[in-house]
């Protein structure tokens, strides 16, 4: 892998630390989520379990897509901040 690359003449950076403004999870799924779920508090495992379905259920084709999307420029975030948290 490491010939191809260098084949390619790609650069590989180094990979930083745990970041959540890099991790699409926590930059986009669980802060929506946050968002949605504010304030509400569960009587039961099933009313939460109820809620997350809803939650996802109502999620359009491109939420996932449009996370994924964000990833290049939150990367050029990081390489420009040499690595910083962000």
């Amino acid at each position: 892998t490491r010939q191809k690359l260098r084949e390619l003449g790609w650069e590989v950076l180094m990979h930083p630390p745990y970041s959540p403004d890099l991790a699409p999870s926590d930059y986009h799924l669980f802060l929506s989520m946050a968002n949605n779920f504010a304030g509400e508090k569960f009587a039961s495992r099933e009313a939460c379990e109820n809620r997350l379905s809803q939650f996802f259920a109502n999620k359009d084709e491109g939420f996932y897509e449009r996370g994924i999307m964000k990833l290049p420029s939150k990367w050029q975030q990081v390489i420009e901040q040499n690595g910083a948290y962000l």
